[in-house]
């Protein structure tokens, strides 16, 4: 079974950020607290689906969907 990334939310539904499989971008979204064991949940998606925006460490934080999926969550 593949892992599953912040893209794959639903809008309300919540999860736990474990890693990154994209080295470079892992340094943007650590910087934006993005960290390992937060708690991430998706709070709206755009007409179209992209962008995504996101809860996490107290704020809302807007993203590309591609980005979203470089973060892997927990199940």
């Amino acid at each position: 079974m593949s892992k599953r990334s912040v893209a794959d939310l639903k809008p309300g539904e919540k999860a736990i950020i474990q890693s990154f499989n994209d080295q470079l971008m892992s340094l943007k979204l650590l910087e934006m607290g993005c960290l390992p064991g937060a708690e991430i949940c998706m709070h709206c998606k755009a007409p179209l689906g992209d962008p995504i925006c996101l809860n996490v460490s107290g704020y809302c934080l807007s993203m590309r969907r591609s980005e979203a999926a470089s973060i892997l969550i927990e199940n």
